[in-house]
């Protein structure tokens, strides 16, 4: 239900017409700053959800010593090259900065599927944080389709070039064998998704302000 209030039913609205980047017959036709606003708000949600969760292992762990002090934090999504700070995502072209947005949110497509399947077989975490598990999967799968709506308006309004088009597939995205979580524990994989998602949300944010700066930023 939080999924389909913040993202408009899955990219759809309330009487079910498919939102359209162009005037396609039977669709709702959206402005590029509001597909902006709506992936932006998305991504806030996930990331937020992400906190909570990471805040609720942090007290899961607590009694076994300490183990969240012990968390090796290699992400599986350190191969994804990442602009480090605001300003080097400035300078990016828009292109790559789409193309590592798309990276990061294709990454976790399985690794959060996994995590929610491992969360119903902690007895002592509540069915809560379970379904908290098993949202965060569901926003992963729909950001990503919002992001390439966003993509489909950008190249009908010739702001990027087509080569982003061939990104659609995860194949295109990542390497079959990068299957590094696996090896993983749950906690430095709900670390690495906290930070990834806040990646996210501030590559959005900063992809928008170039291109449609006169729209709250």
């Amino acid at each position: 239900m939080l999924v389909c209030l913040v993202f408009c039913g899955k990219l759809t609205t309330v009487d079910a017409a498919p939102l359209c980047t162009n005037a396609q017959a039977g669709c709702h036709v959206l402005s590029l700053a509001n597909l902006f606003d709506r992936v932006i708000q998305h991504s806030a949600r996930m990331h937020g959800i992400s906190n909570d969760l990471h805040s609720e292992f942090e007290v899961y762990f607590l009694p076994s010593k300490n183990q969240i002090g012990r968390v090796s934090r290699n992400c599986h999504t350190s191969s994804i090259l990442t602009p480090n700070g605001k300003e080097n995502a400035q300078r990016m072209a828009r292109e790559e900065l789409t193309e590592v947005i798309l990276k990061l949110l294709v990454a976790w497509r399985d690794p959060l599927w996994h995590f929610h399947q491992s969360m119903a077989h902690h007895h002592d975490f509540n069915n809560f944080s379970s379904n908290k598990s098993l949202e965060m999967s569901d926003m992963v799968h729909e950001l990503r389709k919002g992001v390439q709506k966003v993509v489909e308006k950008m190249q009908m309004l010739g702001i990027i070039s087509n080569s982003v088009s061939n990104l659609a597939s995860p194949e295109a995205l990542l390497a079959s064998d990068s299957a590094e979580w696996r090896l993983m524990k749950d906690y430095d994989l709900l670390y690495c998704f906290r930070r990834d998602s806040n990646k996210v949300q501030n590559y959005l944010k900063i992809l928008k302000c170039r291109i449609v700066p006169e729209h709250g930023c």
